[in-house]
This record gives structure tokens, C-alpha cells and sequence, in this order.
């Protein structure tokens, strides 16, 4: 079934359209979808696999496909160093599902790789991890890039779902707003957009998410990722309760920076310095005692992303400096 918006035969003339720098996407060879918990469920329902281990520390969407499926689940806690607490077993009806950490966590996934034939990695914090052969990976586009949606998978299965392709005209708007009017304008369409895609079916990943991940460069995109990663750590190292390996960071999410103040959050709000809490649901799922829940409200998310330069990164350190 073709939508309206599909033709075998494309039209000559008319308006111009919306014109997009042409070039590769970073994962050509990997199956397009349209969200990432979508790509999550695209291998459970291949790998039909009966029971699937999860951590308490992850976005309540990834229940999703779940429960859409009837998949039953079970929570397994992380410990200080965002690692599986490996206490229970992964039965070969089993899959394991690993976030790999604001892209932080790639040794840690090679390590699972070698003890877990059924390890499913959730890519989306670490669109840069090229994923191991012989892995099922799936990545979210929007998490890292200004699409209205958009997923890559690695699925290990030779099964292919036939599929219709998504489209997202309709989900658009903050992303216009936010180069019009500013990124607050967006906010709220950003979240009606949030909504939108959850409980929405597998599909192909839209035209226009493909085209814009097209003409995207990859390689200036990681570099700044890399270098106000860098300009953050040098300072805030000595201050992180969080500690990690930053000697080979690729193209990171976000800079994590754990401290046991509960100021710092509002604080940078205040001088219109957003960051995210991962995730709101934790707190739900989680006792005050456990380590998830510790994450939950004392994390900070500074965000690194392409947009900013060291410039922006100093703005940042020097309201922390007012209370670290």
C-alpha cells in the first residue's frame, strides 16, 4: 500500500523544494527504519526470543515493543561503572539488551559480545559505535542530528520484514522553529512530536529524514563532539564521581557528570543551559537505595554536540565554577 505521498513516477517542474546538501549516510549499508524502538522490535520479532533481560537504567519507551509483543522482561541493575551486574542467567530463548552509555561503553559491549551469543545493543547514545559483526545494534538518529526520526539497524537475522516507509512531514515543525524563532519556540512541538512516535509501527525511515541524514558531515560532527568532550574533561575530571577511560572517546552523546550536588541542574537552567535528565521513569522503576536512582537525579547531561564550540563549553564551566 503506497501512502499519498508516494509516486512510482516523479514529477517534472513545479516549485522548488527544500534544497539538501546530497552525500552518504553514515550507515549506508545498515536497514533504515523509523525509530529506534521500532528497530528494537524488529529484532525481537525475527529473534523471537521468549524472555529479554533489560537495565533499570533506560528510557521507558524501550517497554514499548515489549509489551506490544507480549515478550516478557526482566530488570538486572548496573554498577558504578554503568556495567551489567552479571548475578542471573541469559537463557538461549534469552536476549540481553545493553545500552551502551552516552557512547562511553563500547569495551564494555565488546566484552558482553564475547560472553553473550544474544546481546542486542542499544546504540542510541552512541550513534559513532560502529557495530561488532554478528551483533544486533540499532541506533536513533534524532538523538544525535536534527531529524524528526529516523533509525539504523544491524540485524543478524537473514528474516526481512516488508515494511511501508514512514512519513514525516508532520513531524517537522520544531526543527524549522528552532532555526526561525530559537530552539525554546520548538520546545513545545518538540514534545508533541515525543508523543507522536510513540506505539507507531515499524516502517521504513521517512524521505526526508533520509535525505537530510544524507547530507550531514559525519566527520566535523565527531570532531566537535570529541574536542568540547575533551574541553569539559580536563577540568571537570577532578570533580566527576563518575570516572571512565576518555582516552579514545568517539563522537560521544553527551558529557556525564556525576557530583553529589543537587543545585547544579537548576542552576544552569537558569542561564538557558539545558540538560536532560535520563530518565524520569528510572525513579519510578527503582528504590531510593539503588544505584539507577542515584544516576537518575544527580547525572548531569552538559551537552557537546556539533553546535557548540569551546566557546560555549567555557559559558558552561563557568557557571559550575559559582557552586563546584
Amino acid at each position: 500500500m503506497q501512502n499519498q505521498y508516494s509516486n512510482k513516477m516523479k514529477s517534472i517542474g513545479g516549485y522548488l523544494e527544500l534544497q539538501l546538501s546530497r552525500g552518504e549516510e553514515f550507515y549506508p549499508s545498515l536497514i533504515k527504519l523509523n525509530t529506534g524502538r521500532n528497530a528494537f522490535e524488529y529484532i525481537l520479532k525475527v529473534k523471537r526470543y521468549k524472555l529479554v533481560h533489560i537495565p533499570y537504567y533506560t528510557c521507558e519507551v524501550m517497554l514499548e515493543p515489549l509489551k506490544k509483543l507480549g515478550v516478557q522482561f526482566q530488570y538486572y541493575t548496573i554498577d558504578e561503572n554503568m556495567d551489567p551486574v552479571l548475578d542471573f542467567e541469559v537463557g538461549p530463548d534469552d536476549g540481553l539488551l545493553y545500552t551502551n552509555y552516552f557512547g562511553l561503553k563500547q569495551d564494555t559491549v565488546i566484552r558482553l559480545s564475547k560472553l553473550f551469543e544474544n546481546l542486542i545493543v542499544d546504540n542510541s547514545q552512541a550513534f559513532f559505535s560502529e557495530p561488532l559483526e554478528g551483533v544486533d545494534t540499532f541506533y536513533s538518529c534524532r538523538k544525535f542530528f536534527g531529524v524528526p526520526d529516523g533509525a539504523y539497524l544491524q540485524c543478524t537475522s537473514d528474516v526481512r520484514l516488508k515494511l511501508e516507509k514512514d512519513v514525516s512531514v508532520d513531524r517537522f515543525s520544531h526543527l524549522i522553529k528552532s532555526i526561525d524563532m530559537g530552539i525554546e519556540s520548538g520546545y513545545e512541538d518538540f514534545i508533541v512530536n515525543n508523543v507522536v512516535l510513540s506505539n507507531n509501527p515499524i516502517r521504513k525511515m521517512s524521505s526526508l529524514s533520509q535525505s537530510i541524514l544524507s547530507g550531514i558531515d559525519y566527520k566535523a560532527c565527531k570532531y566537535r563532539r570529541n574536542s568540547n568532550f575533551m574541553y569539559l574533561h580536563d577540568f571537570l575530571e577532578s570533580y566527576n564521581d563518575y570516572s571512565f577511560d576518555a582516552s579514545s572517546v568517539n563522537g560521544p552523546m553527551i558529557y556525564p557528570l556525576l557530583i553529589s550536588s543537587t543545585e547544579i541542574r537548576n542552576k544552569l537552567f537558569e542561564k538557558r543551559i539545558y540538560v536532560a535528565t535520563y530518565w524520569p521513569n528510572v525513579l519510578e522503576w527503582t528504590t531510593k537505595k539503588m544505584y539507577e536512582y542515584y544516576l537518575t537525579t544527580h547525572l548531569i547531561a552538559i551537552p557537546i554536540d556539533h553546535r557548540y564550540t569551546h566557546s560555549e563549553m567555557k559559558r558552561i564551566l563557568n557557571v559550575l565554577k559559582t557552586i563546584l
